[in-house]
């Protein structure tokens, strides 16, 4: 819980198709999110608004190319954090926004590298869960660049 508060915590403080394509463009589409004040039990949350290109891919098959993010006490061998930059520039530790990382589910563990990996897996939007990111990636595959 402790763990979902801090990524909730960043969160707050920043403001495919049919088949998966090339995973540049599949970043630059998931870019076309805003955020909306709403409240939960918490306090003030900001809550992910998709853009229409993006609802499309919900539920298909999508190929996001970057690098896994590692996190003390958090790095799972089958559920890892991908971001589009490498991780001096990533969400949690530049001043890049939330819909530059993805949470994965992979089929089979992974151990962690520096170097560019590509996850292909099936998204899935997520703007009610507080504990998840708003970009997640269902029985994913992991190919190492």
């Amino acid at each position: 819980m402790k763990q979902s508060l801090i990524l909730l915590a960043f969160f707050i403080s920043f403001g495919a198709l049919a088949q998966y394509t090339n995973s540049g463009k599949n970043w630059e589409t998931l870019a076309d999110v805003k955020y909306e004040k709403s409240q939960d039990e918490y306090g003030e949350i900001y809550v992910p608004k998709f853009g229409d290109d993006v609802q499309k891919m919900n539920g298909k098959m999508v190929s996001l190319k970057g690098f896994i993010i590692p996190f003390e006490g958090m790095f799972e061998p089958k559920h890892i954090i991908i971001s589009s930059l490498p991780i001096a520039a990533c969400f949690f530790c530049g001043g890049s926004g939330p819909e530059t990382v993805a949470e994965a589910y992979l089929k089979e563990e992974v151990k962690y590298t520096a170097k560019p990996v590509t996850v292909i897996g099936k998204l899935v939007l997520n703007d009610t869960d507080i504990d998840q990111l708003m970009y997640v990636l269902k029985d994913a595959e992991i190919k190492f660049d």
